[in-house]
């Protein structure tokens, strides 16, 4: 058994709810403003994530692949999102697709990404992609869970753990932030020089 969740302390998501409807329609009604120039900006906002464990870690590596059907994964290696068992003993995972980030939403003095633009959270990502799957392994368990335009379309559920630890957020950009795409991949050498502490791969399944 676990601890009851209206205990837990907020540091970068609110514990109490695990999605935040009004959040996800705003970010869906003005996709140019939480995504500009497009699908480039939104694989940053997912690496931003990786880039923190990486620096808390001293240091961390991420895979990015790009996908036929134009959907994109970012594997980072790090300790998986903070899963919790409630007081009924289920898992709950940091709400942290379906819910703002408490540190850059509504602040406008957030850090900016690589592309100059500032960083707005995962929130971004899960709700201007028609389907996501965040894959989740901790030394405590490892789990799955999909959503659709940010809200979960499939429970918290747990899968075989393969000795790993890491997260894995794999998404179909939605239409309205197809500008930019082209063939082009982010570039390993300038995520370098504004993390320092993240070694990026990429895959580039389009161009076999």
């Amino acid at each position: 058994m676990g601890t009851p969740r209206n205990s837990w302390r907020n540091t970068t998501h609110d514990w109490a709810g695990s999605v935040d409807l009004a959040h996800l329609v705003l970010i869906r009604r003005t996709p140019a403003a939480f995504a500009p120039g497009g699908v480039q900006h939104l694989i940053l906002e997912v690496l931003a994530y990786a880039a923190d464990e990486a620096e808390c870690s001293g240091g961390g590596r991420c895979r990015i692949t790009y996908h036929l059907d134009g959907s994109v994964a970012v594997a980072d290696y790090g300790r998986g999102t903070d899963t919790r068992l409630d007081e009924h003993g289920r898992p709950v995972k940091k709400p942290v697709m379906a819910t703002k980030d408490l540190r850059f939403f509504d602040r406008p003095d957030t850090p900016l990404l690589p592309d100059g633009h500032r960083r707005r959270g995962m929130s971004t990502v899960a709700a201007l992609s028609s389907w996501l799957i965040h894959t989740n392994r901790r030394h405590n368990g490892s789990w799955t869970q999909r959503y659709e335009h940010g809200v979960p379309a499939s429970d918290l559920r747990p899968i075989a753990d393969d000795r790993t630890t890491g997260t894995t957020v794999h998404f179909l950009p939605d239409r309205s932030v197809l500008t930019g795409w082209g063939t082009s991949a982010v570039e390993p050498e300038r995520l370098t020089t504004h993390w320092p502490y993240l070694r990026v791969a990429i895959n580039d399944c389009r161009t076999r």
